[in-house]
């Protein structure tokens, strides 16, 4: 059986199915890149708060098994 990556918000473990790529430019360098998961319920709030500020770069389709953080 299979892990399933589940969404990164707290205390939900429904499956993800985006990724969001993010980075604090106070601390991370340009090319330096982390992902929270996200469920389509809590992708808005997630990245509404990576947003605010300034710290969402993209937000992608998440590739189960995948490492999205560089």
């Amino acid at each position: 059986m299979s892990e399933v990556d589940s969404c990164s918000a707290k205390g939900c473990t429904a499956p993800a199915v985006h990724a969001l790529l993010w980075r604090n430019p106070k601390i991370h360098t340009p090319e330096r890149r982390k992902a929270w998961l996200a469920c389509p319920e809590h992708r808005e709030s997630l990245g509404t708060f990576l947003g605010s500020r300034g710290f969402l770069i993209e937000v992608v389709e998440h590739q189960p098994g995948a490492d999205h953080t560089v």
